[in-house]
C-alpha cells in the first residue's frame, strides 16, 4: 500500500501546501541596468533549474536589512533595481497598470506576480519588456541575446507565469530569493 503524507501550514486564509522556490541570481551589474538568471528549485532532487533571464533596473547595493532611510537615501526612482533579499509572490492582485492592457487583460485578467513587502518600493511586478526603461524597478524576464535588452520577453512572461499560476492554484507558497 502506497501512501501519500502531505504536510499543511496555516497562513491567514489558505492552507499552504508546499513551497514554490525561485532564485534571481543577478548576474551582471551595469551602469544604467542590471541582467540575471531567474531559477526554480526542482523539488525531487533540490537542484536550481534555469528558467529565464532578466532585466532590471541599476543595482545600486540595496539590502533587504537596510532601514528605509537608508534605502531611500541610495535609491533613484525608477531607475533602481529593488534590495536583495527573500521576497513571497502574489499572485492574486489586479494590476492597475497591467489590467488596462489587452494581453494581459485576456491571459491573466491583469493579475501579475507582486512581490510582497519589498521595503522602499511598491508594486513590484515580474512581467514583460525589453530593457530598463520598462522596469522601474520591476523585474522585466526574457532572453538575454541583445547587450542590454531581453528579447521573446512575451513567450518567457507566459511561460513563467504559467508556472507559478499552477503552484498557486496546487495550494502552494512562493518564494523568490535575489542575490
Amino acid at each position: 500500500m502506497i501512501m501519500e503524507v502531505v504536510h499543511y501550514r496555516w497562513r491567514t486564509t489558505a492552507w499552504i501546501r508546499g513551497i514554490m522556490k525561485l532564485k534571481l541570481r543577478r548576474t551582471a551589474k551595469k551602469s544604467n541596468y542590471t541582467v540575471g538568471h531567474l531559477y526554480r528549485q526542482d523539488k525531487e532532487n533540490g537542484q536550481w533549474v534555469f528558467l529565464c533571464d532578466t532585466i532590471e533596473d541599476r543595482d545600486r547595493g540595496l539590502d533587504q536589512s537596510m532601514t528605509e532611510a537608508n534605502i531611500a537615501a541610495i535609491k533613484v526612482k525608477h531607475k533602481t533595481a529593488i534590495p536583495t533579499g527573500k521576497y513571497e509572490i502574489d499572485m492574486t492582485t489586479v494590476s492597475g497598470t497591467f489590467s488596462k492592457k489587452p494581453q494581459y487583460k485576456e491571459f491573466c485578467g491583469g493579475k501579475v506576480p507582486r512581490l510582497k513587502y519589498v521595503k522602499g518600493f511598491s508594486g513590484i511586478l515580474i512581467h514583460s519588456g525589453t530593457d530598463q526603461d520598462s522596469s522601474s524597478g520591476c523585474i522585466i524576464v526574457g532572453e538575454n541575446k541583445v547587450v542590454g535588452k531581453v528579447i521573446n520577453s512575451w513567450a518567457t512572461f507566459k511561460r513563467v507565469y504559467s508556472l507559478l499560476k499552477r503552484a498557486h492554484n496546487n495550494g502552494e507558497k512562493i518564494t523568490l530569493e535575489i542575490v
